[in-house]
């Protein structure tokens, strides 16, 4: 209580009960929109719903009026996506302007929406916002504030830098091939669109790629593309940086590890299975089936490509593909799926588990059981996913065989665009059941690791242990 004649400094917000005196602090509280993974949603949603836009235009497509409103979402969704999945040829359907316009589409959706924004406001000298850096954070998939802005500049100039070399190289092979306009735009869609695992083909012969079957300059830097793309800027800056695989991150080493394991797995298991069959490479050479298999390996686990027709594949194949297009590329990349860093995870703690140990550790490091964790609830909310999808697409498409229906389910999650030739014929209710899965394989396994990571807490009390019978 103050005493007479002493001198009472009252602050503005001070508020009185009776002889008590409260200082009320105003806090301002953040916005659940601005700081939680819903942004990813809003930018992606925002992206497909302008490129829907761009696609109805009748000048889009080739024929008069309108495009259909199916049509434009399902290929403009596929292309932020970076996908590949079509109901229409690309190259027979859509002008010039319409490739324009899926051209840009995967450039932006598989950058990020808010990666190119805020680097284009970092060219023009506008000031980048805490909301604006909140999205690029959850976009890129990391914590810090700090630094974003040149990281931003860093990703932008590294993925425009690898396409122009990827431009540079097609330009040279596709130059025998067109007179030079045509080779310069055949090159720099099929660039963007193999950087971005992207899968989108609009070669003017019939049957895309497929024509390409033994051109071993066209596959290879295709491939080469997919890779880097599918590698994250992460792992591609400690490469080059470090250049020794003792002194890479645990992550680097792991996505290195499993990608080389997955490319050898992937080609034995093509080359075994189709290596007779007449339908895809059993009348080709032994060099051509080598290089094929590793061509389809690589694309078949996240971007889509393909020389041979999958709806001629031995069921075997696509079973065999489905669990690759599952896994796809590495976490931060352009790539969809689970994620191989997610997939690595869960093997290791699998046969760490087996082996009897009590803590999963790799490389000389141990992994913190919250990651495990999440990793095995990605694994499982994807595989609920894809077996919903498959099962709603049973119901709404009679008559299809399930192992093309889960095909098409996984490709459409893992944002892979491998297809057995099934898309274009699915109902309106198939084709939006594919532009959900798309949407929600983009976007799915980041948003909810991030959610996950920000609910993590410790727990203030624990509850009696009791074991349970398994097994």
């Amino acid at each position: 209580m103050p005493k007479p004649g002493d001198r009472v400094v009252r602050h503005p917000r001070r508020e009185e009960i009776g002889p008590v005196h409260l200082t009320v602090t105003a806090r301002k509280v953040p916005s659940r929109a601005l700081a939680s993974p819903l942004l990813l949603i809003y930018a992606f949603a925002t992206l497909i719903a302008l490129g829907t836009m761009l696609l109805l235009l009748p000048f889009a497509h080739n024929g008069g009026g309108f495009t259909p409103f199916m049509v434009a979402l399902f290929t403009a969704t596929s292309a932020v996506t970076a996908t590949g999945l079509v109901v229409e040829e690309t190259a027979v359907y859509w002008t010039r302007v319409g490739q324009v316009f899926i051209l840009g589409l995967m450039f932006v959706g598989g950058l990020g929406f808010m990666t190119i924004a805020t680097f284009l406001l970092i060219l023009i000298g506008q000031r980048v916002t805490l909301a604006q850096r909140l999205l690029v954070r959850q976009s890129l998939g990391v914590n810090q504030l700090g630094g974003l802005v040149r990281l931003t500049v860093g990703i932008v100039l590294f993925a425009v830098g690898i396409q122009l070399l990827g431009f540079v190289a097609l330009f040279a092979r596709f130059s025998f091939e067109y007179p030079l306009a045509e080779a310069i735009w055949q090159a720099a869609f099929h660039t963007v669109s193999g950087f971005n695992n992207a899968g989108f083909v609009v070669l003017k012969e019939s049957g895309g790629l497929v024509n390409y079957v033994a051109d071993g300059a066209i596959l290879g830097i295709i491939a080469a593309l997919c890779v880097i793309g599918a590698l994250s800027f992460w792992v591609i800056v400690d490469i080059v940086r470090v250049r020794r695989f003792a002194l890479f991150t645990l992550t680097t080493k792991l996505v290195l590890t499993f990608t080389i394991a997955l490319i050898v797995i992937g080609a034995l298991g093509f080359l075994g299975f189709e290596y007779e069959n007449p339908a895809t490479i059993g009348h080709m050479s032994l060099k051509d089936k080598i290089v094929s298999s590793i061509f389809h390996s690589v694309t078949g686990r996240t971007a889509g490509f393909a020389t041979v027709d999958f709806g001629a594949t031995e069921q075997q194949t696509n079973f065999f593909f489905t669990g690759l297009m599952f896994i796809g590329g590495a976490s931060a990349s352009v790539a969809g799926g689970i994620k191989i860093n997610t997939f690595a995870v869960v093997v290791i703690a699998v046969l760490s588990t087996i082996r009897g140990r009590s803590h999963v550790a790799v490389f000389g490091r141990e992994l913190p059981q919250a990651q495990i964790q999440r990793a095995m609830v990605i694994a499982t909310v994807a595989i609920a996913f894809v077996f919903l999808v498959a099962t709603l697409l049973t119901f709404s498409e009679e008559g299809f065989d399930f192992i093309a229906l889960l095909f098409e389910s996984v490709s459409s999650f893992g944002t892979v665009g491998l297809s057995t030739g099934l898309t274009p014929d699915l109902s309106s209710w198939g084709h939006a059941i594919l532009v959900i899965s798309m949407f929600f394989g983009r976007i799915g396994p980041l948003t909810l690791g991030l959610a996950m990571a920000q609910r993590t807490e410790s727990d203030p009390y624990r509850f009696a242990e009791e074991r349970v019978t398994i097994g």
